[in-house]
């Protein structure tokens, strides 16, 4: 009953589906927009060069310490905003992000998609775009010359002049793919908090779960108290299986007689079976 109750708490129904399909609706062109802004600047369209120019500005650190420390031997990592490991990250999560809304509309289809399974899948969104957003707009305090404490320049300043007109069209790229991030992650959130409200049981709801419990015990009731009538050749009140040699042996134990056989007149039957005629020493009938 413990089970069944647990289990009969938790709503599998959304409360407001049609939001749901709305938010469905919404994440597709996010999805696919996220995909297309990470993927064409996977694996270093533009990375670099917003680097080099925002150290020629003195706006951040320089590309080359990278190379000068590889010569001398010297650990270095580089800076969250311009490391490939950035760029590719931004790549599998969108890839993930669409693989996942083909996943939910399946099963929201089938009727499986239920408010415990989105919990699974939206907080994992969120903390990787939450892990994305802050990768993007990470400092870059590599270079005490030149410290970044915070966003890179193209997040915190126009596309305009001083940047090169080269640069230009790839600013406003990087301006939309942290957009479309930032738009993901709140997204994602917005399904954990509708599903957290569908998740918490309503009066209804309260009333429809424990009227199901109440009618599985008592249908479980006469189950459990009633007892099987006690029938001849019963143990316990439970009819035992009754064959041929079990009549035989009720037969012996209620001390009747065996049918007599030629040659042996009046010889138990135990006789029969325990010894061979020759050795019973027993009266005769003659």
């Amino acid at each position: 009953m413990g089970v069944v109750s647990c289990f009969s708490s938790i709503p599998r129904q959304w409360r407001t589906p049609k939001v749901l399909i709305g938010l469905f609706i919404f994440e597709l062109p996010l999805s696919i927009a996220a995909l297309a802004l990470f993927g064409i600047a996977q694996p270093d369209l533009y990375r670099t060069k917003f680097w080099q120019f925002g150290s020629d500005q003195g706006w951040n650190s320089n590309p080359n310490q990278i190379i000068y420390a590889y010569a001398n031997y010297k650990p270095i990592k580089s800076p969250l905003p311009w490391s490939q490991f950035t760029t590719n990250f931004n790549v599998v999560i969108a890839v993930l992000s669409v693989f996942m809304l083909l996943c939910k509309g399946i099963m929201f289809i089938v009727g499986v998609f239920h408010p415990l399974i989105s919990i699974i899948f939206h907080a994992a969104l969120v903390a990787l775009y939450a892990v994305s957003i802050h990768n993007q707009a990470g400092p870059d305090m590599s270079d005490p010359a030149h410290p970044q404490p915070g966003a890179p320049w193209y997040l915190t300043k126009s596309c305009g002049p001083p940047v090169k007109p080269s640069l230009v069209g790839y600013c406003k790229q990087a301006k939309a793919a942290f957009a479309v991030t930032v738009l993901m992650c709140t997204l994602f959130t917005t399904y954990l908090i509708l599903t957290l409200i569908t998740l918490y049981p309503n009066k209804s709801f309260r009333s429809a779960s424990s009227s199901k419990v109440s009618d599985y015990d008592s249908s479980q009731q006469p189950w459990e108290m009633m007892e099987a009538p006690r029938t001849a050749g019963s143990t316990g009140g439970l009819k035992s299986p009754t064959t041929p040699r079990t009549k035989a042996f009720n037969t012996l134990s209620s001390n009747e007689k065996a049918p007599a056989r030629k040659g042996n007149q009046g010889i138990p039957l135990r006789h029969h079976i325990g010894m061979g005629d020759e050795t019973y020493q027993g009266p005769s009938g003659n």
